[in-house]
């Protein structure tokens, strides 16, 4: 056959701002968003983004400059997903449950040009700034106010303009700023990890691209959804459905702080139809004294750590219809799912549920997902053989900004070592075992060990400390920390006072919930902390039942 060519016609990048642009022609009367008692439709969406993609310009924010965001679900954090990339710049979402020693780390390390925070998140960033070095520079900070938050002190000096104020500053005709490339970034997030060693993941617009429409496959999510927002949009762009829910002329429920009366409130006014979040919140919903049967089948799709079988089913008994899936970081959304066969409907309830549990199988954009040992040969197919979980795939990041022994350690091989442990089963299903990274995840988000253990070891009673995940009924796991004190000690702290420490020292969140005092941590020859044997003995200590936090 002829050998033809791209060319100009056929080779425009791959992104997800034009879904805006469409959604704008197609849907331009459907509501967008709608928050409280405002309510923007999409051509009001799209000028909104154009406006303060054209004031971020006017303030020097452009090609390749990062530009960070601290804020809940409100309708200016979804408007950013669209003007930060319009303008040309990276967007940064920043978890706002972290301290300001995080913030701190990871504003300096992405190089932040601009910051927006949420005027919950005020005081936060302003203690993250006064920990920059002396003379180092920093970022310009815009304050995005919310007449529903309770009433506060006037925006300081530090604040040069809000957002409103910028919106009406802008121009409604900029043209946005299309990517040279496809490979141009255009999301920077920062994994579990950051205080120490921060670890910016950076994805370029054709990835975007591509697992924004493939989780709409996947989940099968129809044009014109009533997307409610009870996953955090700093949680991985919200696994990429901002993009989603404007490329189907869908609708953003808004809400500023997750809580199951509220959401079953929006469900019921709003009519939701979809719905996202980790295991935790499905048993928020389902342990809520509101958890009556839904008027009409809402999905919700979940992932984080792998969901209990058994509110699984208590969540489907209620009329969600649960969809089940495993991602990463790395990869901007869910790219493993727990693609459901039609003759598993006739098993017990209990087994359907099991099934449900398992992370699944590749999605339609990911070109292969395996299990694989130490050689880097495939494990036996049997539910029982260990190996890494690798994975390929056009949304895999591009690498770790400013880390290139990070990027080398896990792109290697023409695969991504996730670092996750796993089986596959014979019916090509996958089901995470373990996490070889020591990562635990609370409530869906992703918090390390390692820098929990290091807190613990600054404690002048500590001698030797391990943190491990322990089950909970709520949260799904909590941290668990085994701690050898030090000999001669006048006085021997206590389980409260070791958590009240942690509680000073490092974001609520990571706190261990549980504190077991042992003579000496079990080790290896060598000298190095059996953690698989800790993790066993929390394990038989059972689900934790503490407070919510």
């Amino acid at each position: 056959m002829e050998q033809l060519k791209a060319s100009a016609a056929n080779s425009s990048p791959l992104t997800p701002l034009g879904f805006l642009d469409r959604a704008a022609t197609v849907y331009g009367d459907i509501p967008s968003v709608i928050y409280n008692q405002t309510t923007y439709t999409w051509s009001q969406t799209r000028r909104r983004c154009l406006q303060l993609a054209s004031a971020l310009s006017s303030l020097g924010v452009g090609r390749g400059h990062v530009v960070s965001v601290l804020a809940p679900n409100i309708p200016a954090m979804y408007e950013l997903h669209f003007a930060v990339p319009f303008s040309g710049a990276v967007l940064n979402t920043i978890n706002t449950r972290l301290d300001s020693r995080t913030v701190s780390v990871i504003l300096r390390h992405a190089s932040s040009r601009l910051v927006l925070v949420d005027i919950g998140s005020r005081d936060l960033v302003l203690q993250a700034l006064s920990l920059f070095p002396q003379n180092s520079e920093r970022p310009v900070l815009i304050l995005i106010n919310d007449d529903t938050f309770e009433k506060a002190s006037p925006p300081s000096v530090d604040f040069v303009d809000t957002y409103e104020g910028l919106i009406s500053k802008g121009d409604p005709c900029f043209r946005w700023v299309r990517p040279h490339n496809e490979w141009d970034p255009i999301i920077l997030n920062y994994t579990s990890g950051t205080t120490s060693s921060p670890k910016g993941v950076v994805h370029c617009h054709r990835g975007i691209f591509l697992i924004t429409l493939d989780s709409l496959i996947d989940w099968g999510v129809p044009k014109n959804p009533i997307y409610l927002w009870t996953l955090a949009m700093f949680h991985a762009n919200g696994w990429s459905f901002p993009w989603g829910i404007a490329a189907l002329g869908g609708t953003n429920i808004c809400v500023r702080k997750f809580d199951a009366e509220t959401v079953y409130s929006l469900i019921k006014r709003h009519h939701v139809t979809h719905m996202c979040g980790a295991p935790v919140v499905l048993n928020m919903l389902t342990n809520s004294p509101d958890n009556k049967p839904l008027e009409n089948p809402v999905q919700i799709l979940t992932a984080g750590s792998p969901p209990p079988a058994a509110v699984l089913f208590r969540t489907e008994s209620l009329g969600f219809v649960v969809s089940h899936g495993y991602g990463l970081t790395e990869t901007a959304g869910l790219v493993v799912s727990c693609a459901w066969k039609g003759k598993w409907n006739r098993l017990p309830a209990s087994e359907r549920a099991w099934l449900k549990s398992r992370q699944g199988v590749r999605t339609v954009a990911m070109a292969e997902v395996d299990v694989v040992g130490g050689d880097g040969e495939s494990v036996k197919r049997d539910g029982v053989s260990v190996g890494e979980i690798v994975m390929r795939g056009g949304c895999v990041m591009l690498g770790y900004l400013k880390d290139p022994e990070g990027t080398a350690s896990c792109l290697k091989n023409g695969w991504f070592y996730t670092g996750d442990v796993g089986v596959m089963h014979d019916d090509g299903y996958l089901e995470i075992k373990d996490r070889s990274k020591d990562v635990i995840i609370s409530g869906g988000e992703n918090l390390s060990s390692v820098e929990v253990e290091s807190v613990l070891y600054n404690h002048p009673a500590v001698n030797e400390a391990a943190v491990v995940a322990r089950p909970d009924e709520y949260w799904g796991e909590t941290p668990c920390a085994f701690i050898s004190l030090k000999l001669g000690l006048k006085k021997t702290p206590s389980e409260k006072e070791i958590i009240e420490y942690c509680r000073e020292h490092m974001p609520r969140y990571m706190v261990p919930k549980t504190v077991v005092f042992k003579d000496e941590l079990p080790k290896t020859s060598t000298g190095k902390l059996q953690k698989f044997v800790l993790r066993q003995i929390a394990k038989d200590m059972g689900p934790s039942r503490q407070s919510r936090m």
